[in-house]
Protein backbone atom coordinates (compact mmCIF):
# COMPACT_ATOMS: atom_id res chain seq x y z
CA UNK A 1 0.00 0.00 0.00
CA UNK A 2 1.50 3.49 -0.65
CA UNK A 3 1.68 6.16 1.55
CA UNK A 4 -1.04 8.20 2.24
CA UNK A 5 -1.83 11.84 0.87
CA UNK A 6 -0.97 14.58 2.54
CA UNK A 7 -3.22 17.61 2.39
CA UNK A 8 -2.33 21.25 1.46
CA UNK A 9 -4.43 22.83 3.87
CA UNK A 10 -2.24 24.83 6.57
CA UNK A 11 -5.24 27.07 8.04
CA UNK A 12 -5.22 25.73 11.72
CA UNK A 13 -1.30 25.56 11.49
CA UNK A 14 -1.15 29.13 10.55
CA UNK A 15 -3.40 30.41 13.04
CA UNK A 16 -1.34 29.15 15.67
CA UNK A 17 1.75 30.81 13.80
CA UNK A 18 3.63 27.18 14.00
CA UNK A 19 4.74 24.86 11.15
CA UNK A 20 3.24 20.89 10.24
CA UNK A 21 6.15 19.42 12.06
CA UNK A 22 6.06 21.14 15.31
CA UNK A 23 6.32 19.77 18.55
CA UNK A 24 3.66 19.34 20.99
CA UNK A 25 5.69 21.63 23.31
CA UNK A 26 5.71 24.21 20.09
CA UNK A 27 2.07 24.03 19.51
CA UNK A 28 1.13 24.54 23.41
CA UNK A 29 3.61 27.89 23.62
CA UNK A 30 1.99 29.00 20.58
CA UNK A 31 -1.55 28.70 21.69
CA UNK A 32 -0.55 29.91 25.35
CA UNK A 33 0.66 33.18 23.83
CA UNK A 34 -2.50 33.60 21.03
CA UNK A 35 -5.08 32.66 24.16
CA UNK A 36 -3.69 35.75 26.40
CA UNK A 37 -3.41 38.02 23.63
CA UNK A 38 -6.87 37.43 22.28
CA UNK A 39 -8.57 36.65 25.41
CA UNK A 40 -12.07 38.67 25.79
CA UNK A 41 -12.01 39.42 28.90
CA UNK A 42 -9.02 41.66 28.38
CA UNK A 43 -9.28 42.42 24.79
CA UNK A 44 -13.01 42.71 23.85
CA UNK A 45 -14.13 42.37 20.42
CA UNK A 46 -11.46 39.48 19.65
CA UNK A 47 -13.53 36.98 20.85
CA UNK A 48 -13.89 35.26 17.16
CA UNK A 49 -10.54 35.01 17.07
CA UNK A 50 -10.12 33.77 20.61
CA UNK A 51 -12.61 30.84 19.39
CA UNK A 52 -10.70 30.27 16.18
CA UNK A 53 -7.28 29.63 17.79
CA UNK A 54 -8.57 27.68 20.49
CA UNK A 55 -10.87 25.86 17.76
CA UNK A 56 -7.08 24.78 16.62
CA UNK A 57 -5.36 23.48 18.84
CA UNK A 58 -7.92 21.85 20.08
CA UNK A 59 -7.79 19.96 17.09
CA UNK A 60 -3.93 19.98 16.82
CA UNK A 61 -3.29 18.55 20.24
CA UNK A 62 -4.77 15.56 19.46
CA UNK A 63 -2.88 13.09 17.74
CA UNK A 64 -6.11 11.60 15.82
CA UNK A 65 -7.65 14.85 14.91
CA UNK A 66 -4.22 16.06 13.95
CA UNK A 67 -3.68 13.08 11.67
CA UNK A 68 -6.95 13.40 10.26
CA UNK A 69 -6.59 17.36 9.60
CA UNK A 70 -3.34 16.54 8.00
CA UNK A 71 -4.43 14.08 5.44
CA UNK A 72 -7.55 15.15 4.61
CA UNK A 73 -8.20 18.97 5.37
CA UNK A 74 -10.55 21.28 7.14
CA UNK A 75 -13.45 19.96 4.81
CA UNK A 76 -12.58 16.31 6.54
CA UNK A 77 -13.05 18.19 9.89
CA UNK A 78 -16.04 19.68 9.15
CA UNK A 79 -17.80 16.49 6.71
CA UNK A 80 -17.06 13.96 9.20
CA UNK A 81 -14.34 12.87 7.30
CA UNK A 82 -12.91 9.24 8.57
CA UNK A 83 -13.38 10.64 11.52
CA UNK A 84 -17.25 10.76 12.63
CA UNK A 85 -16.87 12.20 15.83
CA UNK A 86 -15.63 15.38 14.37
CA UNK A 87 -19.65 17.04 14.60
CA UNK A 88 -19.59 17.35 17.88
CA UNK A 89 -16.88 19.04 18.06
CA UNK A 90 -18.15 21.79 15.64
CA UNK A 91 -21.53 21.81 17.80
CA UNK A 92 -20.14 22.19 21.32
CA UNK A 93 -17.67 25.22 20.52
CA UNK A 94 -19.52 26.97 17.09
CA UNK A 95 -22.43 25.32 16.65
CA UNK A 96 -22.07 23.79 13.80
CA UNK A 97 -20.14 26.50 11.86
CA UNK A 98 -16.46 26.50 10.53
CA UNK A 99 -14.59 29.56 8.95
CA UNK A 100 -17.71 31.23 6.64
CA UNK A 101 -21.50 30.51 6.92
CA UNK A 102 -21.71 34.36 9.02
CA UNK A 103 -18.49 35.18 9.13
CA UNK A 104 -15.78 32.74 10.28
CA UNK A 105 -16.18 30.55 13.55
CA UNK A 106 -19.70 30.70 15.60
CA UNK A 107 -21.53 31.92 12.15
CA UNK A 108 -25.33 31.62 13.34
CA UNK A 109 -27.05 29.93 10.81
CA UNK A 110 -30.94 30.45 10.47
CA UNK A 111 -33.31 27.78 9.59
CA UNK A 112 -34.69 28.64 5.35
CA UNK A 113 -38.07 27.97 7.02
CA UNK A 114 -40.47 29.67 9.28
CA UNK A 115 -41.56 27.78 12.11
CA UNK A 116 -45.22 26.09 11.47
CA UNK A 117 -48.35 27.03 13.81
CA UNK A 118 -50.61 25.02 14.90
CA UNK A 119 -54.32 25.45 15.35
CA UNK A 120 -57.35 23.28 17.22
CA UNK A 121 -60.65 22.80 14.97
CA UNK A 122 -63.88 21.71 17.24
CA UNK A 123 -65.91 19.46 15.00
CA UNK A 124 -68.41 17.68 15.68
CA UNK A 125 -69.16 13.84 14.59
CA UNK A 126 -71.86 15.23 12.04
CA UNK A 127 -69.29 16.94 10.40
CA UNK A 128 -66.66 13.86 10.69
CA UNK A 129 -69.47 11.71 8.85
CA UNK A 130 -70.90 14.11 6.70
CA UNK A 131 -67.73 16.44 6.19
CA UNK A 132 -67.91 20.23 6.54
CA UNK A 133 -66.48 22.86 5.25
CA UNK A 134 -65.41 25.70 8.09
CA UNK A 135 -64.08 28.88 7.85
CA UNK A 136 -61.06 29.46 10.50
CA UNK A 137 -60.02 33.40 10.97
CA UNK A 138 -56.21 33.59 12.01
CA UNK A 139 -54.09 36.50 12.67
CA UNK A 140 -50.14 36.05 11.05
CA UNK A 141 -47.38 38.16 10.59
CA UNK A 142 -47.18 39.33 6.64
CA UNK A 143 -43.40 41.25 4.93
CA UNK A 144 -44.47 45.29 5.38
CA UNK A 145 -45.14 46.13 2.09
CA UNK A 146 -44.28 50.06 2.91
CA UNK A 147 -40.33 48.93 3.05
CA UNK A 148 -40.32 45.81 1.77
CA UNK A 149 -39.33 43.71 4.74
CA UNK A 150 -36.64 46.56 5.50
CA UNK A 151 -37.62 47.69 8.58
CA UNK A 152 -36.64 51.40 7.11
CA UNK A 153 -35.43 52.95 4.64
CA UNK A 154 -32.59 51.62 2.31
CA UNK A 155 -29.69 51.24 4.08
CA UNK A 156 -30.48 52.17 7.94
CA UNK A 157 -29.93 49.13 8.51
CA UNK A 158 -26.75 48.11 10.87
CA UNK A 159 -25.24 45.27 12.68
CA UNK A 160 -25.50 45.28 16.02
CA UNK A 161 -22.70 46.44 18.09
CA UNK A 162 -23.28 43.97 20.61
CA UNK A 163 -24.13 40.15 19.55
CA UNK A 164 -21.85 41.50 16.07
CA UNK A 165 -24.54 40.49 13.92
CA UNK A 166 -25.04 36.73 15.51
CA UNK A 167 -28.48 37.67 17.22
CA UNK A 168 -26.89 36.53 20.41
CA UNK A 169 -24.54 37.56 22.94
CA UNK A 170 -21.55 35.00 24.09
CA UNK A 171 -19.63 35.33 27.02
CA UNK A 172 -16.35 32.93 26.95
CA UNK A 173 -14.71 31.24 30.12
CA UNK A 174 -11.28 29.62 30.08
CA UNK A 175 -10.96 26.68 32.19
CA UNK A 176 -7.52 25.49 31.02
CA UNK A 177 -5.52 24.68 28.49
CA UNK A 178 -7.20 24.10 25.27
CA UNK A 179 -10.34 23.98 27.22
CA UNK A 180 -13.13 26.74 27.16
CA UNK A 181 -16.78 27.17 27.70
CA UNK A 182 -18.95 28.94 25.51
CA UNK A 183 -22.16 30.22 27.07
CA UNK A 184 -25.20 32.28 24.65
CA UNK A 185 -27.41 34.36 25.91
CA UNK A 186 -30.23 36.42 23.61
CA UNK A 187 -29.38 39.93 22.55
CA UNK A 188 -31.57 42.46 23.76
CA UNK A 189 -30.45 45.33 22.21
CA UNK A 190 -31.42 43.96 18.44
CA UNK A 191 -34.06 41.41 19.64
CA UNK A 192 -32.16 38.15 18.23
CA UNK A 193 -31.78 40.16 14.60
CA UNK A 194 -28.47 40.64 14.75
CA UNK A 195 -29.53 44.43 12.94
CA UNK A 196 -30.77 47.59 14.28
CA UNK A 197 -31.86 50.40 12.97
CA UNK A 198 -32.29 54.17 14.45
CA UNK A 199 -35.51 55.28 15.75
CA UNK A 200 -35.79 57.87 13.05
CA UNK A 201 -34.85 55.79 10.03
CA UNK A 202 -37.43 53.23 11.09
CA UNK A 203 -40.90 52.47 8.84
CA UNK A 204 -43.52 54.12 10.33
CA UNK A 205 -46.18 51.12 9.47
CA UNK A 206 -44.07 48.21 10.80
CA UNK A 207 -42.03 50.43 13.44
CA UNK A 208 -38.55 48.73 12.21
CA UNK A 209 -39.98 45.31 13.17
CA UNK A 210 -40.49 44.29 8.63
CA UNK A 211 -43.74 42.25 9.15
CA UNK A 212 -47.22 43.54 10.08
CA UNK A 213 -49.92 41.99 12.01
CA UNK A 214 -53.25 40.74 9.63
CA UNK A 215 -56.39 38.59 9.44
CA UNK A 216 -56.14 35.95 7.66
CA UNK A 217 -59.22 33.51 6.32
CA UNK A 218 -58.69 29.76 5.91
CA UNK A 219 -61.27 27.27 4.58
CA UNK A 220 -60.69 24.20 6.01
CA UNK A 221 -62.86 21.26 4.07
CA UNK A 222 -63.31 18.28 6.88
CA UNK A 223 -64.15 14.95 4.57
CA UNK A 224 -66.30 12.96 5.17
CA UNK A 225 -64.55 9.91 7.50
CA UNK A 226 -61.74 11.74 9.07
CA UNK A 227 -60.59 11.10 12.70
CA UNK A 228 -59.88 12.96 16.03
CA UNK A 229 -56.43 14.40 15.65
CA UNK A 230 -56.18 14.40 12.13
CA UNK A 231 -53.79 17.26 10.46
CA UNK A 232 -54.85 19.29 7.76
CA UNK A 233 -51.97 21.18 6.37
CA UNK A 234 -52.17 24.29 5.05
CA UNK A 235 -48.40 24.92 2.71
CA UNK A 236 -46.59 28.45 3.44
CA UNK A 237 -49.49 30.12 5.38
CA UNK A 238 -47.39 30.37 8.37
CA UNK A 239 -45.83 33.89 9.51
CA UNK A 240 -43.90 35.81 7.22
CA UNK A 241 -40.55 36.91 7.91
CA UNK A 242 -37.81 38.30 5.47
CA UNK A 243 -35.08 35.97 4.21
CA UNK A 244 -37.07 32.97 5.71
CA UNK A 245 -39.56 30.52 3.35
CA UNK A 246 -42.84 31.11 5.55
CA UNK A 247 -43.81 27.51 7.57
CA UNK A 248 -47.45 26.34 7.53
CA UNK A 249 -50.24 26.46 9.27
CA UNK A 250 -51.72 22.91 10.22
CA UNK A 251 -55.07 22.41 11.82
CA UNK A 252 -55.65 19.65 14.34
CA UNK A 253 -58.66 17.74 14.71
CA UNK A 254 -60.62 18.25 17.79
CA UNK A 255 -63.70 15.87 18.33
CA UNK A 256 -67.04 16.71 20.46
CA UNK A 257 -68.36 13.92 22.16
CA UNK A 258 -71.84 13.08 20.73
CA UNK A 259 -74.77 11.78 23.05
CA UNK A 260 -76.17 8.73 20.94
CA UNK A 261 -73.11 7.38 19.30
CA UNK A 262 -69.35 6.75 19.97
CA UNK A 263 -66.66 6.33 16.91
CA UNK A 264 -64.50 3.07 17.02
CA UNK A 265 -62.27 3.39 14.32
CA UNK A 266 -64.36 2.88 11.32
CA UNK A 267 -67.22 1.64 12.90
CA UNK A 268 -70.19 3.47 15.09
CA UNK A 269 -71.43 2.01 18.86
CA UNK A 270 -74.68 2.78 20.11
CA UNK A 271 -75.84 1.86 23.47
CA UNK A 272 -79.71 0.72 23.84
CA UNK A 273 -81.38 0.06 26.44
CA UNK A 274 -84.85 -2.35 26.43
CA UNK A 275 -86.74 -4.05 28.93
CA UNK A 276 -87.26 -8.12 29.64
CA UNK A 277 -90.70 -7.83 27.26
CA UNK A 278 -88.32 -6.50 23.94
CA UNK A 279 -85.90 -9.00 24.99
CA UNK A 280 -87.87 -11.83 24.79
CA UNK A 281 -90.58 -10.94 22.79
CA UNK A 282 -88.73 -8.41 19.85
CA UNK A 283 -88.49 -4.99 19.38
CA UNK A 284 -88.56 -2.22 17.04
CA UNK A 285 -87.14 1.27 17.45
CA UNK A 286 -86.45 4.34 15.62
CA UNK A 287 -83.14 5.86 15.25
CA UNK A 288 -81.96 9.06 13.76
CA UNK A 289 -78.55 8.63 12.32
CA UNK A 290 -75.82 11.03 11.77
CA UNK A 291 -76.96 12.50 8.32
CA UNK A 292 -80.60 12.79 9.73
CA UNK A 293 -82.07 9.63 8.25
CA UNK A 294 -84.73 7.88 9.86
CA UNK A 295 -83.77 4.12 10.96
CA UNK A 296 -85.70 1.58 12.14
CA UNK A 297 -84.48 -1.28 13.96
CA UNK A 298 -86.48 -4.41 14.08
CA UNK A 299 -86.13 -8.16 15.75
CA UNK A 300 -89.52 -9.13 15.69
CA UNK A 301 -90.27 -12.71 16.60
CA UNK A 302 -93.52 -14.37 15.02
CA UNK A 303 -95.54 -14.98 18.14
CA UNK A 304 -99.31 -15.05 17.65
CA UNK A 305 -100.25 -16.09 21.26
CA UNK A 306 -99.17 -16.34 25.15
CA UNK A 307 -98.60 -19.68 24.92
CA UNK A 308 -96.59 -19.16 22.19
CA UNK A 309 -94.53 -16.61 24.22
CA UNK A 310 -94.03 -18.74 27.12
CA UNK A 311 -93.03 -22.00 25.11
CA UNK A 312 -90.09 -19.73 23.69
CA UNK A 313 -89.23 -18.65 26.84
CA UNK A 314 -85.85 -20.58 27.33
CA UNK A 315 -84.85 -20.48 24.27
CA UNK A 316 -85.38 -16.96 24.44
CA UNK A 317 -83.46 -16.33 28.44
CA UNK A 318 -81.21 -19.38 26.75
CA UNK A 319 -79.91 -16.57 24.18
CA UNK A 320 -80.09 -13.27 25.93
CA UNK A 321 -79.19 -9.90 25.57
CA UNK A 322 -77.76 -8.06 28.38
CA UNK A 323 -74.47 -6.88 27.17
CA UNK A 324 -75.06 -8.75 23.98
CA UNK A 325 -73.67 -6.49 20.38
CA UNK A 326 -75.74 -6.32 17.24
CA UNK A 327 -74.40 -5.45 14.16
CA UNK A 328 -76.08 -3.15 11.24
CA UNK A 329 -73.71 -3.59 8.38
CA UNK A 330 -73.12 -0.14 6.23
CA UNK A 331 -74.25 2.17 8.79
CA UNK A 332 -70.81 3.33 10.23
CA UNK A 333 -68.23 6.01 9.38
CA UNK A 334 -67.87 6.31 5.88
CA UNK A 335 -63.99 5.58 4.86
CA UNK A 336 -61.72 8.98 3.94
CA UNK A 337 -60.28 7.63 0.80
CA UNK A 338 -63.99 5.59 -0.44
CA UNK A 339 -66.92 8.03 0.82
CA UNK A 340 -69.21 5.05 -0.23
CA UNK A 341 -67.72 2.61 1.44
CA UNK A 342 -68.55 2.39 5.46
CA UNK A 343 -67.92 0.91 8.27
CA UNK A 344 -70.51 -0.66 10.97
CA UNK A 345 -73.09 0.47 13.27
CA UNK A 346 -72.54 -1.87 16.16
CA UNK A 347 -75.68 -1.68 18.43
CA UNK A 348 -75.03 -2.43 22.44
CA UNK A 349 -78.00 -4.01 24.45
CA UNK A 350 -78.59 -3.97 27.70
CA UNK A 351 -81.64 -5.47 29.51
CA UNK A 352 -83.66 -3.60 32.28
CA UNK A 353 -84.87 -6.70 34.59
CA UNK A 354 -88.44 -5.37 36.35
CA UNK A 355 -88.91 -5.22 39.96
CA UNK A 356 -89.53 -8.06 42.70
CA UNK A 357 -92.99 -9.42 42.35
CA UNK A 358 -93.66 -7.46 39.43
CA UNK A 359 -96.81 -10.13 38.92
CA UNK A 360 -98.53 -11.61 41.67
CA UNK A 361 -97.61 -15.15 42.71
CA UNK A 362 -100.15 -17.28 40.75
CA UNK A 363 -98.75 -15.52 38.04
CA UNK A 364 -94.99 -15.76 38.52
CA UNK A 365 -95.28 -19.75 39.28
CA UNK A 366 -97.41 -20.29 36.20
CA UNK A 367 -93.99 -18.67 34.75
CA UNK A 368 -91.91 -21.13 36.67
CA UNK A 369 -93.78 -24.15 35.32
CA UNK A 370 -92.71 -23.50 31.77
CA UNK A 371 -89.02 -23.25 32.57
CA UNK A 372 -86.71 -25.66 33.39
CA UNK A 373 -86.60 -27.13 36.88
CA UNK A 374 -84.74 -26.04 39.51
CA UNK A 375 -81.17 -27.47 40.22
CA UNK A 376 -81.27 -29.73 42.84
CA UNK A 377 -78.90 -29.44 45.62
CA UNK A 378 -77.55 -31.66 48.39
CA UNK A 379 -77.42 -30.33 51.44
CA UNK A 380 -75.21 -31.47 54.18
CA UNK A 381 -76.25 -31.88 57.81
CA UNK A 382 -73.27 -29.23 58.80
CA UNK A 383 -74.16 -26.38 56.14
CA UNK A 384 -75.00 -23.40 57.92
CA UNK A 385 -77.33 -21.04 56.33
CA UNK A 386 -77.08 -17.11 55.34
CA UNK A 387 -78.98 -15.62 53.93
CA UNK A 388 -78.11 -12.55 50.58
CA UNK A 389 -78.89 -8.63 50.72
CA UNK A 390 -78.53 -6.34 48.47
CA UNK A 391 -75.66 -5.17 47.28
CA UNK A 392 -74.56 -1.25 47.68
CA UNK A 393 -71.20 0.24 47.85
CA UNK A 394 -72.20 3.01 50.34
CA UNK A 395 -73.40 0.39 52.65
CA UNK A 396 -71.23 -0.51 55.67
CA UNK A 397 -72.29 -4.25 55.14
CA UNK A 398 -71.17 -4.12 51.06
CA UNK A 399 -68.22 -6.06 50.83
CA UNK A 400 -64.79 -4.45 50.99
CA UNK A 401 -61.75 -5.70 49.04
CA UNK A 402 -58.76 -6.54 51.32
CA UNK A 403 -56.55 -3.38 51.35
CA UNK A 404 -53.12 -2.90 52.64
CA UNK A 405 -53.11 -0.18 55.91
CA UNK A 406 -49.75 0.89 58.24
CA UNK A 407 -51.32 -1.04 60.95
CA UNK A 408 -52.17 -4.43 58.78
CA UNK A 409 -54.24 -5.74 56.58
CA UNK A 410 -58.29 -4.94 56.94
CA UNK A 411 -59.81 -8.19 56.82
CA UNK A 412 -63.68 -8.90 55.97
CA UNK A 413 -65.96 -9.93 58.33
CA UNK A 414 -69.06 -12.12 58.14
CA UNK A 415 -72.51 -11.32 59.74
CA UNK A 416 -74.71 -14.49 60.39
CA UNK A 417 -78.15 -14.36 60.61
Amino acid sequence: MGARPQSTDNKLYDLLGVSRNCTDAELKKAYRKLAKENHPDKHPGNEEKFKEVSFAYEVLSDPEKRQTYDHYGLDALKDGGSDGGMEDIFSHFFGGGLFGGGGGFGGSRRPRKGQDMVHRLKVSLEDLYNGKTSKLQLKKNVICASCKGRGGKAGATQTCRTCHGRGVKVTIRQLGPGMVQQMQSHCTDCDGEGECINDRDKCKNCNGKKVVEESKILEVHVEPGMKEGQKIPFRGEGDQQPGLEPGDIIIVLVEKEHETFKRNGSNLVLKKTIGLTEALCGFQFTLKHLDDRELLVTNLLEISSTQHILKNLTLLLAIGFNGSLKVVEGEGMPMVKNPLSKGDLIIHFDVKFPEKYFKPEEELMQLESILPPRETVKIGQDAEAIHLEEFSRGSSNAYDEDEEHQGGAQHVQCAHQ
